[in-house]
């Protein structure tokens, strides 16, 4: 979501996301550099830079000294997964909930994977259920609008996964593609990759999962097992798939060289909004943006 708002914003607007830069290595503000990796700026900030040279992308533990430091030379800061960081209110919340966990008790952690109750979705002024099926019935809506309960300003969107074409680490598009008897050895590091699971299942049976939690760190074993796993598959034809986000993680000194000598390619996505739903999404936000860009400081 937060790469779909930079590209709706970025030739318009002197932009900036700032995150909290999850499992970095180093403290305190940090603007990503182009050579910055995983390790010194957190996955997905290093993730955002690559992609987008041209921005501004920050992180910091403590979003209101980020926002300081940005906003002299910004008109427009996204905050990347701050809706719990309850130190600073933004002016516009996007909440997400993931189809595949909604029905499930909404719980506080540690028994529970919430951050804060329930309840405090009231403050979003979207709210968005991602990851739905491609065809989400009229009566599957209504029975997560039931759920979600949302308020009279509060606009609700489905949206799906738009897997796009495999890419090289460099990001370059590749004439490889999956069919059934493709063997993929597929690594992941994120919170939920059954989606990514179901969606190469319609293509191929032959998948080798090597799974860890969110964010991990993977090491030299880790990459020693999938290369060992790989060598010793005798399938004809058998490729190595990760996520963006994860392919930012294997992009440390110490794993570069196997990583370099193995073909691992990635598979990006994008977001589908169902209903036609985006335009008005779009316009909701352009419209908050266009009324309050020169309203742009904290109080």
């Amino acid at each position: 979501m937060t790469e779909y708002l930079i590209r709706l914003f970025k030739n318009d607007h002197q932009l900036a996301t700032l995150s909290r830069g999850y499992g970095r290595s180093t403290k305190g503000y940090l603007v990503v550099a182009n050579t910055d990796n995983a390790n010194t700026v957190g996955d997905e900030p290093a993730q955002f830079k690559h992609k987008f040279p041209d921005i501004t992308v920050a992180v910091c533990e403590k979003r209101v000294d980020g926002i300081k430091q940005l906003l002299p030379h910004h008109d427009l800061i996204l905050l990347d997964d701050a809706y719990q960081h309850r130190a600073l209110k933004p002016g516009f919340s996007v909440l997400l909930f993931d189809h595949n966990s909604i029905y499930e008790p909404q719980v506080m952690l540690p028994a529970g994977n919430l951050r804060e109750p329930f309840i405090g979705r009231w403050r979003a002024d979207i709210l968005v259920v991602t990851k739905c099926p491609d065809r989400l019935t009229d009566e599957e809506q209504g029975n997560i609008l039931a759920r979600l309960k949302p308020l009279s300003y509060q606009q609700v969107f489905f949206t799906a996964i738009a897997y796009q074409p495999l890419q090289d680490m460099a990001g370059n598009a590749t004439e490889s593609v999956i069919n059934a008897d493709t063997t993929v050895f597929l690594l992941t590091g994120i919170a939920n990759a059954q989606p990514l699971v179901d969606h190469l299942k319609k293509h191929t049976s032959q998948i080798i999962h090597h799974n860890y939690p969110d964010h991990h760190q993977f090491t030299l074993k880790n990459i020693t097992k999938l290369a060992d796993e790989f060598s010793a598959c005798e399938a004809q034809k058998k490729i190595i798939i990760t996520t963006e986000k994860d392919a930012q993680r294997l992009g440390e000194q110490e794993l570069l060289p196997l990583v370099n000598s193995l073909p691992v390619l990635v598979l990006p996505i994008g977001i589908n909004f169902l209903n036609n739903g985006q335009q008005q999404f779009n316009q909701l936000l352009i419209n908050y943006v266009t009324e309050h860009t020169k309203h742009n400081t904290i109080h």
